[in-house]
Formats: structure tokens, C-alpha cells, sequence
């Protein structure tokens, strides 16, 4: 039998089994005076065994180790290894379509799902919570609420698990009072209306204190202890990659804002 001729029994193509020569998969066979491999029914059985074995997920690498063992041993730990991580798969698919299916959920409620989505579950009430605040508005949502919503999705995404657990609890802290939201997007308003002054604008002041009233007191000591989002150093001569990247985006006088609201913390808590 010709190479193209086993290739057309298993089901495989030529280049298949030439790479399966070279992994050491399937022995060379004997070859004809003219060069060409003479296959015959063993080199049938042994490639219908690989190609069984890779449909059932193991790796190249895990085929040679259980072709390489006489003994069926080895192969029944791997197959044993594999439903397990099957299994593994499994669970974590059926986590990503119950994420989904609530995100598509989340979709078609008021408000829907913002632009910064997806995020985790947690975020994503206080997002929706926001766009009901946002709907109630004489006017369009301000840009330093869309700002916020965008630095907090950027925190939420990140690999600090620590980071995520406080930054939910925050939000929750500062925004479970009643009317807390409201008084949130008051300040977020007043700090639209800085989005040309300059740092010494005498509105700055005022707005920073509206801005640290909406802030908890549990909040405020998180933050000043350096355990939460926005959280000071060193007696208020540094801030967290999070606020710097919040101060960053803003003009002179809301970044001003942000300054004074972060002293006013760091009082606040001694």
C-alpha cells in the first residue's frame, strides 16, 4: 500500500502521516527498491489508533506516551486525566454562558448594559443603578459619570482580586444611602461645568467638598489607609495609579478638584 492509498483508508492526509513519521508516531515502513514506503496492514491499525486517540483530545505528545507503553496502564490515566479536564472545561462553560445569559438580561432592563461592559456582576448593578439615576435627568448623563464608570471598569478588570472585592464594596457604601446617586450626579455635573476652568477657579473648592459629602465615612477610611480606589500615599504627596489616571484626563480645575477632595480624605480620617 502506497502512502496516498493509507491516507485515503484512515481518513488523513499524506502530509499528516509524514508528520506523524517524524514525531515518532508511526515507525518508518520498509521501502521499495525505487525509494517509495511499502505500507501494510499493521501501519493501517497503528495509524487508525493515533487518529482515534487525537479525536479524543490528547495531545501528540500524550499519544506517543501511551503508543510508547505495551501496557494499557498508561493509556487508562490518560483517558482518566482527560475526562477530568473535560469535566474542568465543561464547568468553566457552563460559568461563561450563565455570565452571558445575565448580561443578556442585563441588556434588555432600562437602561441596558453601558458602553464599559462587559463587567463583573457586582459592577454591573451599580452600572445599571446609574443609568436609572442618568434617565431621570432633566438632561444628558454628565461626562464625568460616563469617566468614573470607564476607570472603574478599567479597575474592575484587573488582575488584583483584592483590588476588585474593595472597589465593590466602595461603591456599595457610596452609593446605598438615599439619594446618594442623585447627590453623586449632582457633583458629577458640577465638575462638567469645570471642564474649562482653570486650577484657582473659585468654584473648585465648593465642588470638592461635594464631592468628598458624598463620600461614606467607611469609604473615606478605606481610601485613607490606602485600601481602596483613589487611596492616598504617604500623607497625601502621592496617589494610586487609579487616581493619577483619573487626574490625568481632567482639566485644570477638576483635577484640582480631585486634589483638594483627596486632602479633605486624608483630614477627614485622622
Amino acid at each position: 500500500m502506497r502512502i496516498g492509498e493509507l491516507a485515503g483508508l484512515a481518513g488523513v492526509s499524506t502530509r499528516t502521516i509524514r508528520h506523524y513519521h517524524q514525531l515518532g508516531l508511526l515507525p518508518e515502513p520498509v521501502r521499495r527498491a525505487n525509494g517509495y514506503r511499502e505500507y501494510g496492514l499493521p501501519d493501517a491499525v497503528a495509524l487508525a489508533r493515533v487518529r482515534r486517540l487525537t479525536e479524543l483530545g490528547l495531545g501528540l505528545e500524550e499519544v506517543r506516551d501511551v503508543l510508547a507503553d505495551d501496557a494499557d496502564r498508561e493509556l487508562r490515566e490518560v483517558l482518566a486525566e482527560l475526562d477530568a479536564d473535560l469535566a474542568r472545561q465543561e464547568e468553566a462553560l457552563r460559568v461563561r454562558r450563565a455570565r452571558l445569559a445575565e448580561l443578556l438580561r442585563r441588556i434588555e432592563e432600562p437602561g441596558g448594559l453601558p458602553e464599559e461592559g462587559p463587567v463583573s456582576e457586582q459592577l454591573a448593578e451599580l452600572f445599571g443603578e446609574m443609568a436609572r439615576a442618568s434617565a431621570q435627568l432633566p438632561g444628558p448623563e454628565p461626562a464625568m459619570a460616563a469617566r468614573e464608570r470607564e476607570l472603574l471598569a478599567l479597575l474592575d478588570a484587573s488582575g488584583d482580586r483584592r483590588a476588585r472585592g474593595m472597589l465593590a464594596a466602595a461603591m456599595r457604601e457610596t452609593f446605598a444611602a438615599p439619594g446618594a446617586l442623585e447627590r453623586a450626579y449632582a457633583v458629577y455635573g458640577m465638575l462638567d461645568e469645570l471642564a474649562g476652568a482653570a486650577a484657582n477657579d473659585p468654584r473648585v473648592a465648593g465642588t470638592a467638598r461635594a464631592l468628598v459629602d458624598c463620600v461614606p465615612e467607611e469609604v473615606v477610611a478605606a481610601i485613607a489607609a490606602g485600601a481602596g480606589p483613589g487611596a492616598v500615599q504617604d500623607e497625601g504627596q502621592g496617589t494610586t495609579l487609579w487616581a493619577d489616571l483619573l487626574v490625568a484626563e481632567l482639566a485644570p480645575g477638576q483635577a484640582e478638584v480631585m486634589r483638594q477632595a483627596m486632602r479633605m480624605i486624608q483630614e477627614r480620617s485622622r
